[in-house]
């Protein structure tokens, strides 16, 4: 435990430098850009001098890119920024637009576990087969098609010549509890609110996960072949255990590599969450984001990126603390 303690320790000291260098690299692009954001903000070419002004003195405009850079944290952290473009606490906007692109990746990476996982023990039991050819060709197609293009065929498929799901609105429950609808529709027993979220987010969630059931189906098919060919399972076939408890050995030892890859996998939707927002027009933090590139919104645009940046840390450190109970052998 005290060994536990010290490596928690550790690992949150370098949350601090990895948070700076993501905000201060998107700070950085954004700085470069050869634009007048006070003009855009104040309203463009018809924006009145005075107004220009204002807002360069609001936001440390003229100062160097450095100073920028510290108050515009101080205001992100601190709660006390106003976005130019919406007139909202920066941290506030982003904050109520978080719950939807959480749930949107939660959709993505239920598809991920449920279907890549299984689909790569399907493809090491079935080896060298039309299945494993199969599995093979779908990790190809999905780490090469792009998001957008997928999310536009399975709006025409299922939406407009199926019409087997819904892509407008946001189902809420009565009450709000954890802020996901979805999660507190589940707490609430609201199932017609939760049956309507599904049809709302199964699409889109499993567009952006198509890539990420590809990764995780090869990735399994290969730590489960490899632990299948280990000796101890040839000791336990050699003893005459029984396939499935063979399969339950293998998989167990197959799971140290799959979390790690899994963890990096839920990072990588919320990476993809702001293509897939737009496209199936889903009014979450990615899709804020999307918007404030267009109205040059660097604060949004540095507070989504922190927020993402957060969650990504947290959760690789989620998956380091979960070897220790998968894997014995791994201590801290």
């Amino acid at each position: 435990m005290t060994n536990l303690k010290r490596f928690l320790i550790r690992r949150f000291l370098t949350f601090i430098p990895t948070l700076i260098g993501v905000t201060l690299l998107t700070y950085v692009i954004a700085f470069i850009i050869p634009a007048n954001p006070a003009r855009f903000w104040a309203g463009g070419l018809k924006a009145r001098p005075d107004v220009i002004q204002m807002i360069i003195h609001e936001y440390h405009l003229n100062d160097p890119w450095y100073v920028q850079y510290y108050y515009f944290m101080k205001g992100i952290l601190t709660n006390s920024m106003i976005d130019p473009v919406t007139g909202y606490h920066v941290m506030s906007y982003i904050l109520s637009r978080f719950p939807i692109t959480f749930q949107l990746a939660l959709f993505g990476f239920f598809f991920t576990v449920v279907l890549g996982i299984p689909l790569g023990i399907i493809s090491a039991l079935k080896r060298d087969t039309w299945v494993d050819a199969l599995v093979r060709v779908w990790s190809l197609i999905g780490v090469s098609v792009p998001i957008f293009w997928l999310g536009y065929i399975f709006i025409y498929i299922f939406f407009y010549k199926l019409g087997w799901i819904t892509i407008a609105g946001i189902p809420y429950p009565p009450k709000t509890i954890t802020g996901v609808p979805i999660i507190d529709a589940i707490l609430e027993g609201a199932w017609p609110v939760v049956i309507e979220n599904i049809k709302r987010f199964i699409l889109p969630g499993f567009t952006l996960g198509f890539a990420s059931i590809g990764v995780v189906a090869r990735l399994t098919r290969n730590a489960f072949l490899d632990a299948l060919n280990s000796d101890y399972v040839l000791f336990a076939k050699a003893r005459g255990l029984k396939k499935l408890r063979v399969y339950g050995h293998a998989l167990k030892n197959t799971m140290v590599p799959l979390v790690t890859v899994l963890g990096l996998q839920f990072g990588g939707l919320l990476g993809g969450v702001p293509i897939t927002e737009t496209v199936f027009g889903i009014p979450g933090m990615g899709r804020a984001m999307v918007q404030a590139i267009f109205s040059l919104d660097f604060p949004v645009l540095i507070a989504g990126t922190f927020m993402i940046a957060i969650i990504y840390v947290v959760t690789n450190l989620i998956v380091d603390i979960l070897y220790a109970f998968i894997d014995p052998r791994v201590r801290y």
